[in-house]
């Protein structure tokens, strides 16, 4: 954990994926983050399987929330609605990922917030933001990727669409934009004094991760189809192909100079004028090529070829990749019942050396006595508020 953001304080009002994710990330650098638990159920991704062999704690649920602090609180209480002005007037940044519209209800939209801090910043991620036909719509990452037209050019020439294993709308259009956004408004809060309210949509972060293909169209790029295109299986160039073991290489030789060395290494220099050619029998030659060897004698033979072509790793050896070994992209963090649990650590890499220890994800409203005696409460009054079902 970096300390960059030690001053930075956040109450996390989210579930699951897209806010969990932003708020680690801060975390990572520094920031102080509660997370504000339903005293019923908390956080969905605690429950949700695979959960560590003999416990009921979800394994996702330790992927995306070192770095914090829990507690419970029934927002809908008056009780509770009083508890969490208290933290607002101590803290800098609210983060929810509810509906439009259900901050309101709760009497804890941000105008509210501000009468009782008006240097509050306040991030709302939800995944079509806060106004527009499609406001109160449900969604998730793949509906998401389906209208931002990620989905439709993912995929084989004249197959179906091939859903990511990674959740793009969740992290790049709605964890990213909204730690991007909360670190620009405390920032501006710094130089005015003022805090501001952020609307993140994960459909119009996932729109603007489109700027490639957006521009192709706007270009009049007759092969912005599925497959078919410069950067999503078109050119023989850049593509994936399988090996004689039926595992996969990725070739990525976009600048003549690579391609040129791919096919002096494999000996088919007559490939080389071919290599921008749309052309499935180009792409069957290449194919034709690398079913010749299996996946790790083509990447020993590219090992120093400076090709850009990598073998495509399955999900169980990306930690033994000598390179995520030598940047420390996994590490392990202590689990009390699971041992020692691989987590993937922070992406940012800094010159300093000041950081502190990262810290487990907490346990279930672990923190919410704690929580309560530093804003004054009594032992007895915590007592009660528990019996009242208000923690």
């Amino acid at each position: 954990m970096y300390q960059f953001l030690k001053e930075m304080r956040i109450l996390d009002l989210t579930r699951l994926l897209p806010g969990p994710y932003a708020t680690q990330l801060l975390g990572d650098l520094g920031a102080e983050v509660l997370k504000v638990e339903d005293p019923e159920v908390g956080d969905y991704m605690r429950w949700m399987e695979p959960c560590f062999p003999g416990t009921r704690e979800s394994a996702l649920f330790w992927g995306l929330n070192r770095n914090k602090k829990s507690m419970t609180l029934n927002l809908k209480s008056e009780a509770g609605r009083e508890i969490f002005f208290k933290l607002v007037q101590e803290y800098d940044i609210v983060i929810e990922g509810f509906r439009p519209g259900v901050m309101a209800k709760l009497g804890l939209d941000f105008d509210t917030l501000q009468t009782v801090n008006p240097r509050v910043i306040m991030c709302s991620v939800t995944g079509y933001g806060q106004d527009g036909p499609y406001r109160d719509r449900a969604g998730h990452d793949i509906n998401y990727n389906a209208l931002a037209g990620s989905l439709g050019l993912t995929g084989m020439a004249g197959g179906p669409p091939v859903i990511p294993a990674v959740q793009i709308a969740d992290i790049g259009g709605g964890a990213l934009m909204a730690a991007v956004g909360i670190l620009a408004a405390y920032i501006s809060r710094q130089q005015t004094g003022r805090g501001q309210y952020i609307d993140v949509s994960m459909l119009d972060g996932v729109v603007s991760w489109m700027v490639m293909p957006l521009m192709q169209l706007a270009a009049g790029d007759p092969a912005l189809k599925r497959g078919e295109s410069m950067l999503n299986g078109g050119y023989p160039c850049y593509n994936v192909y399988r090996t004689r073991d039926g595992k996969y290489m990725s070739l990525g030789a976009l600048e003549l100079k690579f391609w040129k060395a791919f096919c002096r290494i494999v000996g088919r220099e007559d490939l080389i004028p071919k290599q921008y050619v749309r052309d499935p029998q180009v792409k069957k030659e290449v194919q034709d090529i690398f079913a010749q060897k299996t996946r790790d004698e083509w990447a020993e033979v590219f090992a120093d070829g400076d090709v850009c072509c990598e073998p495509v790793l399955d999900v169980t050896e990306i930690g033994e990749h000598p390179q995520v070994k030598h940047r420390k992209l996994l590490r392990p963090m202590a689990h009390p019942q699971a041992g020692n649990v691989n987590v993937t650590a922070c992406p940012l890499k800094f010159d300093v050396n000041e950081t502190k220890q990262d810290i487990r994800p907490p346990g279930f409203g672990e923190h919410t006595e704690e929580v309560l005696l530093d804003l004054g409460f009594s032992q007895e009054k915590i007592a009660q508020l528990k019996n009242d079902g208000v923690i």
